[in-house]
C-alpha cells in the first residue's frame, strides 16, 4: 500500500521537501518517535495529489511505518469512493456536493463523517501552444464561446474566437468530468458546472494535456497554476480578462482573488474514523502544520495568513478531541 500516485515532479524539489521538514519534523507534532503504524488510503484529486503526495513522502521522514497510498480518480470519483467507505480521506478541488447522490447524501446514508480542511489555494491556468503568438489574453466571453455546449462543431477555428486571430485549427484539451477542475472551470466559464462541449480531450492526467498542447500549435488547454509553472519551457501561459483587463495567475492574484474567475481554494476530506486514529490525526496535522513549506516547495499558491489561522485551529481542536475522547466531532 505503499504506492503513492502522483504526479511527475523535479526530484530534487521533493528530496529537497523531504529534508526541510525532516529536520523541523518535531517542531511540527508530526508524531516522530512515538512509533506510529497503520494504513491510509487517500483518493481524489488530480490536482490536489502532488501536494499530498509531498505530505506523505515528508510525514514519512519520521514515520516510515505509516503507509499512505494516493491515487488520483478525480474529485467526483474520490468522494464516491470516500462516500462508499473504501477511502480514508478524500483530495478536492472543490467542496463536496450535499445534493449529489453520489456524494453528501451517500456519506451519510453510509454514516461516512468527515471534516472540510482547506491546505492551499490554486488557479486555473489556460495554456497554448509555444508557437501561439496571437492568443496572449483571452476574455470570459471568448472563453465560453470556445467552450459552452453551443460551440461544438461551430468553434473549431482560432479565427472563428476572434477574426484578428490566424486560420488555425483550435484543438482542446480539458479535465474529465469526474474532475473538481472540470466543475469549477465549467461553472466559472459557461455558468454552469458541467456544461461543456465534449469533443474535446478529456484526460485526468494532466500530463495528457501538456504533451497535447505541446504538440499541437492550435492546442488550448486548461489544468492547475502548479501544472504550468512546472512545464513552462514547453507552454505559454494566457491571461484572463472577467472585465477589469487582462490578468496573469500568480500566487498574488490567486490569492487577492484578482485572478477572476478562475482562483480557487483546495481541500482535504479526512474521515472521522481516520481522525480518530493516531497515525491519521498525526498526518494531518502534520500536514496542515507544514501546508505553507509544502504549497511553496510543491509549486502550489499557500493559503492566505486568515485561511492559514481557521486550518491550523481547526485540526488543533480536532486533535484536542482524538486525544481527549477518542473521537471528532466532524462535519456532515
Amino acid at each position: 500500500m505503499n504506492a503513492i500516485l502522483r504526479r511527475s515532479r523535479p526530484l530534487v524539489v521533493l528530496v529537497a521537501l523531504v529534508l526541510v521538514l525532516a529536520a523541523c519534523g518535531s517542531d511540527s507534532n508530526s508524531g516522530g518517535g512515538d512509533g506510529l503504524s497503520g494504513e491510509i488510503s487517500v483518493d481524489g484529486s488530480s490536482t490536489v495529489a502532488p501536494l499530498t503526495g509531498a505530505a506523505v513522502e515528508a510525514f514519512n521522514a519520521d514515520n516510515p511505518d505509516v503507509q499512505i497510498a494516493v491515487g488520483t480518480s478525480g474529485t467526483g470519483g474520490g468522494f464516491k469512493k470516500f462516500c462508499a467507505g473504501e477511502t480514508d480521506m478524500s483530495d478536492a478541488s472543490r467542496p463536496i456536493k450535499d445534493d449529489d447522490e453520489a456524494e453528501g447524501p451517500a456519506c451519510k446514508k453510509n454514516g461516512i463523517k468527515y471534516e472540510e480542511i482547506q491546505i492551499a489555494n490554486d488557479g486555473i491556468a489556460l495554456v497554448v501552444n509555444k508557437d501561439n503568438t496571437w492568443a496572449k489574453c483571452l476574455t470570459g466571453d471568448q472563453l465560453k464561446k470556445i467552450w459552452e455546449p453551443d460551440a461544438q462543431d461551430k468553434v473549431d477555428n482560432w479565427n472563428q474566437v476572434d477574426p484578428k486571430f490566424p486560420d488555425q485549427k483550435l484543438t482542446l484539451f480539458g479535465a474529465g468530468t469526474a474532475s473538481g477542475t472540470f466543475d469549477f472551470f465549467t461553472g466559472a466559464i459557461n455558468g454552469e458546472e458541467g456544461a461543456s462541449r465534449s469533443d474535446y480531450n478529456a484526460t485526468e492526467d494532466d500530463n495528457v494535456t501538456v504533451q497535447g498542447v505541446e504538440g499541437d500549435k492550435g492546442g488550448l488547454g486548461y489544468f492547475g497554476l502548479s501544472y504550468y509553472e512546472q512545464n513552462q519551457d514547453k507552454l505559454n501561459l494566457v491571461q484572463v480578462d472577467s472585465g477589469d483587463g487582462c490578468v496573469t495567475p500568480t500566487k498574488a492574484t490567486v490569492q487577492d482573488g484578482s485572478y477572476t474567475p478562475l482562483s480557487r481554494p483546495l481541500f482535504i476530506y479526512p474521515s472521522d474514523a481516520l481522525l480518530a486514529r493516531p497515525e491519521g490525526i498525526a498526518f494531518v496535522k502534520f500536514y496542515v502544520d507544514n501546508s505553507e513549506d509544502l504549497a511553496t516547495q510543491a509549486l502550489f499558491v499557500s493559503m492566505t495568513s486568515e485561511q492559514l489561522a481557521e486550518s491550523t485551529a481547526e485540526v488543533a481542536q480536532l486533535a484536542g478531541n482524538a486525544s481527549g475522547s477518542g473521537s471528532t466531532t466532524p462535519t456532515t
